[in-house]
């Protein structure tokens, strides 16, 4: 049964949570050609379900981690509905979800609301669990490669910038034949963290370039959007003369953009973008189980790749029962555990998480308790 206030799955958590359902453990649990998800030895195992709302961008590790909970755990349901951070955050602080996934932590509002969600008055936490970039992604036929600096992409997505064959696109790829064909930027239509991520980076690299805030929602009237990363993926591969940003497991084989960083063009993959995150420090002023991080976008280290989301797995460290403390730590100890980490990153090209980081986190979780 679905839970009270718990919204339609995603078809992809979905078709997951069926399989996952009926196969009761079984190989049929996984997309077709995918290795089954390796799971410790000790894991720890629930009776019953576990629900979860949020981000688009964690959307098929997710998918992962559910199947590889569920084959290790066959009386275990685990529900995540993906549909943007913003709603998945908004989900957690009703009490409509156990857990929210967001591309953005909670800011200081949403911990004020999250103390009388969570049991006592406790504090609600942001995990870090998947770490990925952000590709920028493009549909121009004949043009297969693209390198833009951070002042250029903010005007094209600002639409100051509106074909293709401008100047100032021309400047940095002499080699490629640019046509006289209008720019069709593709925004997301919901209130998304990876939106939040990546205003982030135009804010912080493209200077003057930018003149909008921060923010999960984008701020100037849409050329076409769409929504989640799905959405956006699936409106730039359907165009012509289209450019998007997601999350990196949807680029599918879709042309990405290598960016400016310092005076080389840097192109995504996950060791490029684990360089931002090494380097953050975590947001000052939290509770001692809260990891927030302060992600540097303005990086101009050489090799990094500075357009970088972390998905953190938003929980309550104290609930209202010990069942649900319990399915919330169990659920998300597998999702830090070195299987869960590279099951993700080998179905999304994630990077994941180092060791010391991970051992970190796991501590953290294990104090999610109850107040009976």
């Amino acid at each position: 049964m679905t839970p009270p206030g718990h919204r339609t799955l995603s078809t992809a958590a979905l078709v997951g949570v069926l399989a996952l359902t009926s196969a009761c453990g079984s190989d049929d649990a996984l997309r077709a050609g995918q290795e089954p998800p390796a799971a410790p030895e000790d894991i720890a195992c629930f009776g019953g379900s576990v629900s979860a709302a949020g981000s688009s961008a964690q959307e098929n590790a997710m998918y992962t981690w559910i199947a590889g909970y569920q084959l290790a755990c066959s009386d275990s349901l685990v529900l995540y509905d993906s549909v943007g951070s913003g709603a998945g955050r908004s989900q957690f602080l009703e009490s409509a979800v156990d857990f929210a996934g967001s591309d953005a932590a909670l800011d200081e509002q949403e911990h004020e609301q999250a103390r009388r969600r969570c049991a006592d008055g406790s504090p609600a936490v942001n995990i870090p669990g998947y770490v990925v970039p952000i590709a920028v992604i493009f549909d121009l036929e004949g043009v297969d490669a693209l390198n833009l600096p951070p002042e250029t992409l903010a005007r094209i997505f600002n639409q100051d910038i509106t074909h293709w064959n401008d100047p100032e696109i021309a400047e940095h790829n002499p080699d490629a034949e640019l046509p006289d064909l209008r720019i069709t930027p593709v925004s997301r239509a919901d209130d998304s963290g990876t939106t939040e991520n990546f205003t982030g980076y135009l804010t912080a690299a493209a200077g003057d370039a930018w003149p909008h805030d921060t923010g999960g929602t984008w701020p100037i009237e849409p050329v076409e959007a769409a929504q989640g990363n799905s959405g956006i993926s699936e409106a730039v591969e359907a165009g012509s003369g289209t450019i998007g940003y997601v999350e990196a497991s949807h680029t599918a084989d879709m042309a990405t953009v290598s960016v400016g960083v310092g005076g080389e063009f840097v192109d995504v993959s996950p060791d490029s973008a684990s360089r931002v995150v090494e380097s953050s420090p975590e947001r000052e002023g939290g509770t001692e189980h809260d990891h927030a991080l302060e992600l540097d976008h303005g990086t101009t280290e050489s090799g990094t790749y500075p357009i970088v989301l972390v998905t953190y797995e938003v929980a309550c460290m104290r609930y209202g029962t010990e069942r649900e403390a319990e399915r919330v730590r169990a659920f998300l100890d597998y999702v830090l555990s070195e299987e869960g980490q590279e099951a993700a990153s080998a179905e999304t090209g994630s990077a994941p998480l180092p060791a010391d980081t991970r051992t970190r986190l796991r501590a953290s979780v294990a104090e999610i308790t109850s107040v009976g």
